[in-house]
C-alpha cells in the first residue's frame, strides 16, 4: 500500500520522534551516526518460532519518504520547531544504511532483524513505521503458518477480509498468510495488488435470494461449472443441502466432466464432514472435496483431524487475520551503537533493566544461523561483533546467554549470514523477490526447523547465543551502567 506515491505516509510516526530530531538538528547532532536494531520479546502464542514479514513495505516507504508543504505546515502550526529543522525536512532524503533477515524468514526473539545504520534524525524517523510493518506482517504471518501447519497438508485458505482492522491491514494481512503457506485469500484487492491467487465461493445470502435451495444451486453450477464449490448449510445440511448438492452434480456437472465441492459453514464439523462424506461417496463423487469455515485456528483444526473429521480444505478467517489467540507482536527499536565525534569509531550502547530480556545487546551485529551438515536442520542462532570471524574449520563452543554453563560443541556445522543489506547510501540494492519466491524460501526456512521446536505445546527452546566477544562486551556495560 505504501508504493503509491500518492500517499505520503512521511508523517506517519510518532510525535517524539520529531522533537527528538528537532533537538538533535538544533544540537549540533544533526550528522551523528547511530545504530538502531529493530527486534522483538517473544514468540506470539507461545510458539518455538516466527516469520518475518514486511520488508517490502518498509522498503517502499523508505523509496517514498517525503514531507509535504502540508506535512511543514503542520510542524510549523505547533511552533516548536526551527526554521532551519522544517527546512532541513523539506528536503529530507534517507541517505543511511540497512541491513534484514530476507521476508519468510524464520527468526527468534532478541535478535537483530533489521538494523538501520543513518543519522540519528532519518533512523528515528524510521522508528514507526519500521515497526508497523515489521510487527503486523511478522504477527500475521506466524499465526498462518502455525494453522497451515496444524492443517497436515490441507489447503488453508485465508478468509478474512471483513474482520481485520481496517483496509491496510486486510490487504496486507493477506500478503503475508501467502507467504506464510496461505495459497490463496477471498481479498480481491490484495490478489489485484500482490498476485496471491483469489478464491471464494458463495454467501448464505445468495441461497436466500432464490425461491429455494436448489434453484440457488443450479444457477450458480452452471454459471461456474469449473469451479463450482456450493454453501449446503443454508437451511439443513444433510437433509436439503447436500442432497441437493448431489442433484446439482449429476445433472450440470457431470455431464460437463466438472466435479462439484461444497462448505460448511456451521455446526458439527467432525460430524457434518463424516456424514457429508458417505453421501458424496454413495453418489459416485468420491472426488468432490469438503471445505469447511466458520472461526476456525490451529487448535480447532487440530482437534478435527484428531476426530477423523473428513475435510479437505479449511477457510480460516478472524483468527488468521487478525492473530485473534495474542493480537500483538511486540517488536522494538533500540539504539545499539553511536559513532563518536571525536574518533569516528563506533561506541556501543545499551539499554538495562531490571527485567532481563529488556536488557539490549549492545554494538553493531552480524547473525549466523548454524546448520549441522549432516542433517541439513538448523541448531541455533549465534550473534557476533560485526567484525568478527569465525573459522567453521574448528570446533564452535556455544552458550546460552542467561545460563552461561550451558554449552553446546559443534563440529560437523556450517555457517549462514541471515541479513542481506538492503539500503546503501540511501539507495536500494537489494532486489525484493516475486511472492511466490518468498513463500517458497518460507517453506525451506520451516522445513530446516527441528519437529521439536514445530511443536505447538511447550516447544523446543532454539537458542540464539552470543559470542564470548559480544557477551563479554554487553557484561562490560552492564557493569560500567551499574557503576561497579
Amino acid at each position: 500500500m505504501y508504493d503509491n506515491p500518492e500517499r505520503n505516509l512521511s508523517s506517519l510516526s510518532d510525535f517524539y520522534e520529531f522533537t527528538m530530531a528537532n533537538a538533535y538538528f538544533n544540537n549540533g547532532m544533526k550528522d551523528t551516526i547511530g545504530i538502531y536494531d529493530a527486534f522483538f520479546r517473544k514468540v506470539p502464542d507461545n510458539g518455538g518460532f516466527a516469520i518475518f514479514c514486511g520488508l517490502d513495505e518498509i522498503i517502499n516507504y523508505i523509496n517514498n519518504l517525503h514531507f509535504s508543504d502540508d506535512d511543514i505546515d503542520y510542524f510549523k502550526s505547533k511552533e516548536m520547531f526551527s526554521e532551519e529543522f522544517l527546512e532541513y525536512l523539506r528536503n529530507f532524503k534517507f541517505s543511511g544504511d540497512i541491513w534484514s533477515f530476507p521476508e519468510g524468514s524464520v527468526i527468534f526473539p532478541s535478535e537483530p532483524v533489521i538494523t538501520v545504520r543513518a543519522p540519528l534524525i532519518e533512523a528515528q524517523i524510521l522508528e514507526t513505521m519500521i515497526l508497523i510493518c515489521m510487527n503486523h506482517q511478522s504477527l500475521i504471518a506466524t499465526k498462518t503458518n502455525r494453522i497451515v501447519r496444524a492443517s497436515e497438508g490441507r489447503s488453508v485458505m485465508e478468509f478474512g477480509a471483513r474482520r481485520a482492522q481496517g483496509a491496510d491491514a486486510s490487504v496486507l494481512g493477506a500478503r503475508a498468510a501467502f507467504i506464510a503457506g496461505a495459497p490463496s485469500t477471498s481479498n480481491t484487492l490484495s490478489s489485484m495488488k500482490y498476485g496471491v491467487p483469489a478464491s471464494g465461493t458463495m454467501a448464505h445470502s445468495w441461497i436466500q435470494s432464490f425461491d429455494s435451495e436448489l434453484e440457488a444451486f443450479m444457477t450458480y453450477a452452471k454459471t461456474y461449472p469449473e469451479n463450482c464449490t456450493l454453501l449446503v448449510d443454508t437451511y439443513d445440511t444433510l437433509k436439503q443441502g447436500i442432497p441437493n448438492a448431489i442433484k446439482v452434480f449429476k445433472e450440470v456437472l457431470e455431464p460437463k466432466g466438472y466435479v462439484g465441492n461444497i462448505r460448511i459453514d456451521s455446526g458439527d464439523m467432525a460430524y457434518l464432514s463424516k456424514e457429508a462424506r458417505k453421501l458424496l461417496d454413495n453418489a459416485g463423487f468420491k472426488d468432490s472435496k469438503i471445505v469447511a469455515s466458520n472461526s476456525l485456528d490451529e487448535y480447532k483444526i487440530q482437534s478435527l483431524i484428531k476426530q477423523n473429521a473428513k475435510i479437505d480444505a479449511y477457510g480460516v478467517g478472524e483468527r488468521l487475520i487478525t492473530a485473534k489467540s495474542e493480537p500483538v507482536f511486540g517488536g522494538v527499536y533500540k539504539l545499539v551503537a553511536i559513532k563518536d565525534k571525536e574518533s569516528e569509531r563506533l561506541k556501543p550502547k545499551i539499554k538495562v533493566s531490571e527485567n532481563v530480556e529488556k536488557i539490549t545487546t549492545p554494538g553493531f551485529k552480524e547473525v549466523y544461523r548454524i546448520y549441522d551438515k549432516e542433517s541439513g536442520k538448523a541448531e541455533a542462532d549465534y550473534i557476533t561483533i560485526m567484525d568478527e570471524k569465525i573459522d567453521e574449520e574448528k570446533p564452535l563452543v556455544i552458550f546460552d546467554p542467561n545460563f552461561t554453563w550451558k554449552m553446546k560443541r559443534l563440529e560437523n556445522y556450517k555457517l549462514r549470514k541471515m541479513k542481506v543489506k538492503v539500503f546503501e547510501n540511501g539507495k536500494q540494492i537489494y532486489k525484493t523477490p516475486s511472492l511466490t519466491k518468498i513463500n517458497e524460501y518460507c517453506k525451506k526456512e520451516v522445513s530446516s526447523l527441528w519437529d521439536e521446536v514445530k511443536r505447538f505445546d511447550q516447544p523446543h527452546n532454539y537458542y540464539v547465543d552470543l559470542s564470548h566477544k559480544l557477551w563479554d562486551l554487553k557484561q562490560k556495560l552492564i557493569l560500567d551502567v551499574m557503576g561497579k
